[in-house]
């Protein structure tokens, strides 16, 4: 009787969430560099489209305000990132 109802659960259950029950492991140490940005890209993408899963916390929608307050000041400007990775790699030495 028990394997009638696990089974009739399992049939029932959305295979998405049988998945996601389940542990993944990647081999991390012996992916490509390539291989490793394609799946933070795909987590990324995950994680992002279910914004009201992660309600934003009311010190960081401050932080925003407060940035978005100083860039129409003109207190705060953008530079290229290229140009910031450089200075950041210069003051890390």
């Amino acid at each position: 009787m028990l394997n009638k109802i696990k089974s009739k659960t399992l049939e029932a259950a959305p295979i998405l969430t049988i998945i996601q029950s389940m542990p993944l492991l990647l081999p991390i140490a012996k992916m490509t560099t390539t291989d490793k940005l394609r799946a933070m890209e795909d987590l990324w993408s995950s994680l992002t489209s279910e914004d009201a899963a992660f309600p934003l916390p009311s010190w960081h929608k401050f932080a925003l305000q407060e940035t978005e307050k100083r860039i129409e000041s003109g207190e705060e400007t953008f530079i290229d990132w290229e140009v910031a990775k450089k200075s950041l790699r210069r003051r890390a030495k």
